[in-house]
């Protein structure tokens, strides 16, 4: 005789074998969840029975070990077995795929937090707003059911989460950075609110994705808050991002080292020239490899350039660019590293988006008159693969 286990099993092989990919989903996800139920109900009746005690774990670690889940996943279904069968309207609902298990998961532990403050003449409200609103949307309503309950236990609750924060960034082998945390939910919505509000699609040539477009809203971010100067000092110095490169890298010569961040990562030619448009910069003498002479940090363009430089742009000059002049740098039309000189006239308001397309990206500032024109680098290569005659010759 087989077992019910085994008799399941053999009905989940005979399925996968004749049962084509047209199947109807949310008949398929209601058996899903109904057999995730039966798995809350196994693992919570192993916990009573004290199996993990025999493996010396606590029950979600167990549990997670057993099942190839996380902690997290694993401590879910500990708490909607340790409650459904106390919440018949849940389990009733569940069982006819009014609801699905992630709903089912989130009134399970709203009967946890509230332990004995929970009303079971609630339940019937709860589960009908189960059905009727998005699993992140009940989130939010029992979130506030929580609040109005148990606000205590709300408020204990939040500092607990707020304990549990962490932000690290890890610098990668290849010179890019991994960033990997957790916020609290004031400070995570600040940021991403200032994200977003940077990481807007820039028109029909902005081919970045959202992430890609969140990664460099971070970078202007804090481009921008470096250039103010108003951190707090560290050792006396204000926060800076120190770039350290030859003469020769600057003129770009064959041959010449690359130029090195702070702790020796190597970076390429375009962004040095993109950095020194505008920025501090130190003379520092060498022989045999000893300094023998370092200069005045002057900056590149100087304080009455950027002044004048700022009231005539009044903003990036990037056509339909929104980026008002307090979040722009001042780019070389020649550029500053290939001896263009620092007036007016040779100066452009970019901000920091459109200044790492003219150097990173390859399009091409040129200046008529007044206005300013941005030539794609698709256009550049058409124009010098024709030749200097065909034109004319057209």
């Amino acid at each position: 005789m087989l077992d019910d286990l085994e008799k399941l099993e053999s009905a989940v092989r005979a399925f996968e074998l004749e049962a084509d990919d047209f199947v109807d989903p949310r008949r398929l996800a209601v058996v899903i969840d109904c057999l995730q139920a039966k798995l809350c109900k196994v693992v919570d009746r192993a916990r009573k029975r004290g199996d993990h005690q025999l493996a010396r774990l606590t029950p979600a670690s167990w549990v997670a070990r057993t099942c190839g889940l996380s902690r997290t996943s694993a401590a879910d279904r500990l708490c909607v077995g340790k409650h459904l069968e106390s919440l018949p309207e849940t389990g009733r609902a569940l069982a006819k795929g009014e609801i699905g298990y992630q709903s089912a998961s989130a009134i399970c532990h709203l009967r946890e937090q509230l332990g004995d403050k929970w009303d079971p003449a609630n339940e019937a409200e709860t589960v009908d707003y189960a059905r009727n609103f998005s699993v992140e949307n009940l989130r939010l309503l029992l979130r506030q059911a929580r609040y109005a309950a148990d606000p205590e236990g709300f408020e204990k609750d939040a500092e607990d989460d707020y304990e549990r924060r962490w932000l690290e960034v890890s610098p990668l082998l290849d010179g890019m950075h991994a960033v990997d945390g957790v916020l609290d939910p004031m400070t995570g919505a600040a940021f991403r609110t200032a994200l977003e509000s940077l990481a807007l699609w820039r028109g029909e040539g902005d081919t970045r994705n959202h992430g890609q477009r969140m990664a460099d809203a971070l970078g202007e971010l804090l481009d921008h808050h470096l250039n103010q100067g108003r951190l707090p000092r560290k050792n006396g110095v204000r926060p800076h991002v120190t770039l350290t490169t030859t003469l020769e890298n600057l003129k770009r010569e064959v041959g010449s080292p690359a130029a090195e961040l702070e702790r020796g990562m190597p970076i390429g030619g375009k962004t040095v020239e993109r950095l020194a448009c505008d920025c501090t910069m130190s003379r520092v003498l060498l022989a045999d490899s000893m300094v023998i002479d370092v200069g005045r940090a002057t900056r590149t363009v100087a304080p009455a350039t950027r002044r004048a430089l700022h009231k005539r742009d009044r903003g990036c000059r990037w056509p339909g660019c929104d980026r008002p002049v307090g979040w722009t740098n001042a780019h070389h039309v020649e550029f500053w590293s290939r001896g263009g000189r620092t007036n007016l006239g040779n100066l452009v308001s970019l901000c920091h988006y459109h200044h790492r397309l003219v150097h990173e990206g390859g399009w091409q500032v040129v200046k008529a008159g007044s206005e300013f024109r941005f030539i794609p680098p698709e256009r550049l290569r058409a124009w010098f693969a024709r030749g200097p005659d065909l034109q004319a010759a057209a």
